[in-house]
């Protein structure tokens, strides 16, 4: 490892010197702002993955396309972060998670600009593939930034309000495309992020620090492995999902099997693997993982069949729709610095486990909603959702970043990403599956909803287990 010699050093701004100086955080000025820097970054990352989903429709006509090939700007993005997140997150180990966040939000801010130009369909998919590469830049090193911006003491507190964010963003996308598109044509979703990246990126030069680095090389052909296995993932799973050729499905993922194995195989011979095996091999890490792809499965399930379940069998509007779903996410913005607070004292498993037991519960009585049930009937049900999934998220973030070395902590923030993304990829996945085993409306897609409300608590419930097995003596020591 290393930071740089002294005489480099000297020549860092104040608030790097002081990371490089003493590891252990930075002042409180410099980590307000360089905290700041993240969440703007972090933000507009999270915005971008659903602001153009809104904005399709408009998208498609404007450009002379079909509805079917415009799905590929949301598409694009997605499938450009999950194959960059691990490749990406080794290259902060290697050469630095500041400098990766730089030229991630480098290329993010001019590939936004390339979008909010674009005159065709073809160069807005380009323009979005390099936009999610750069979102990835700042997605899979933001963790390891957060582990050296805030003491250790307080690594939970920091984590808290990543959660915040992030949830918040998540929740406010919608609206704030709504809102914009009330007033301006659709370009205007990525123009006006432009004046924030720029405002994040000279905070970033300014005050994030500098962390120890890895003296490891890139390895590129597990980057090459790595983009193949995930890439094929991701496209089996939406073929299965939206019932495409079934040959062709299982050609891809039988080719993703293959590639995989050899991936792991030879992450299991390198001394710092881009794929964390060896961070696995702590129970610790290897269950916080499970517990992350179950329980972000779960909520992908709940949130995508929601809104068909409320469309179908209690016949709302989209705007009553939009207004339902809210307490879950709302209550998760309050509950999350709160988690993190309690992260800093108490074991994840414990926090992890109680709070997934109360999504589970969530969950259930959500599945068994009386019939005729009013609108505070189901508001209240998805608030204990909220309330649960953020006394789990918080606790579990520490523990994925913690639980790496310090020279290997974008490994530990990869991994949260990319658990993250493959818990949501697989669950929209699963819920067009049973929406497209069941076809119809009204009564059928009650089933349907009814099915995955059922898969969802079940995925809960596995994330509860694998929480609360971190609880032995020794783990919950590890996990102070």
């Amino acid at each position: 490892m290393t930071t740089g010699s002294p005489a480099d050093r000297n020549r860092l701004p104040q608030s790097a010197r002081a990371a490089a100086l003493h590891t252990d955080g930075l002042p409180p000025r410099a980590r307000l702002l360089a905290m700041l820097a993240v969440a703007i970054a972090v933000c507009l990352s999270v915005l971008d993955s659903s602001i153009a989903n809104i904005a399709l429709p408009t998208i498609a006509q404007d450009l002379h396309t079909t509805p079917a090939e415009s799905i590929w700007v949301v598409n694009a993005y997605q499938l450009a972060v999950t194959i960059s997140l691990l490749p990406l997150a080794s290259l902060g180990d290697v050469y630095g998670h500041r400098r990766v966040y730089c030229w991630g939000l480098g290329l993010y801010s001019l590939a936004t600009l390339g979008c909010a130009v674009a005159p065709d369909l073809h160069l807005l998919v380009l323009a979005r593939v390099l936009q999610g590469f750069g979102g990835a830049g700042i997605m899979s090193v933001n963790g390891a930034l957060i582990r050296f911006i805030f003491p250790r003491a307080e690594l939970g507190r920091g984590i808290g309000y990543n959660v915040l964010i992030v949830s918040g963003s998540s929740a406010a996308g919608p609206s704030v495309a709504a809102a914009i598109m009330a007033v301006l044509p659709w370009p205007w979703l990525f123009a006006m992020q432009m004046p924030f990246a720029i405002v994040a990126m000279v905070l970033g030069l300014r005050f994030l620090p500098y962390s120890p680095l890895s003296s490891h090389p890139f390895d590129k052909l597990s980057a090459v492995l790595n983009a193949i296995t995930f890439g094929l993932f991701i496209i089996g799973l939406d073929g299965i999902g939206h019932g495409q050729n079934r040959l062709l499905v299982a050609a891809q993922l039988a080719v993703c099997l293959a590639v995989g194995t050899v991936f792991v195989r030879r992450q299991l011979r390198l001394r710092a693997p881009m794929l964390p095996v060896d961070l696995f091999r702590r129970p610790v890490f290897a269950l916080s993982v499970v517990t992350a792809i179950c329980a972000h499965g779960a909520q992908m399930i709940a949130m995508v069949a929601l809104p068909f379940y409320f469309q179908y069998v209690f016949g709302m509007s989209p705007i009553e729709i939009g207004a339902l779903i809210t307490p879950w996410p709302a209550t998760l913005i309050v509950v999350a610095p709160i988690a993190g607070r309690l992260a800093d004292r108490y074991p994840a498993g414990l926090l992890g486990g109680c709070g997934l037991a109360v999504m589970t519960a969530g969950l259930l009585l959500v599945l068994f909603l009386p019939v005729g049930a009013t609108r505070l009937d189901i508001a209240w049900r998805l608030a204990v959702c909220g309330l649960g999934f953020g006394f789990f998220q918080s606790p579990n973030n520490r523990v994925l970043i913690a639980s790496a070395p310090p020279d290997r902590a974008g490994a530990g923030s990869g991994m949260l990403s990319t658990s993250r993304l493959v818990g949501q990829t697989t669950g929209s996945a699963l819920v067009a599956l049973v929406f497209g085993l069941t076809h119809g409306t009204g009564q059928a897609m009650a089933t349907a909803s009814h099915i995955c409300f059922s898969i969802a608590a079940g995925a809960a419930g596995l994330a509860m287990l694998a929480s609360t097995l971190r609880l032995t003596r020794r783990q919950a020591a590890e996990l102070r």
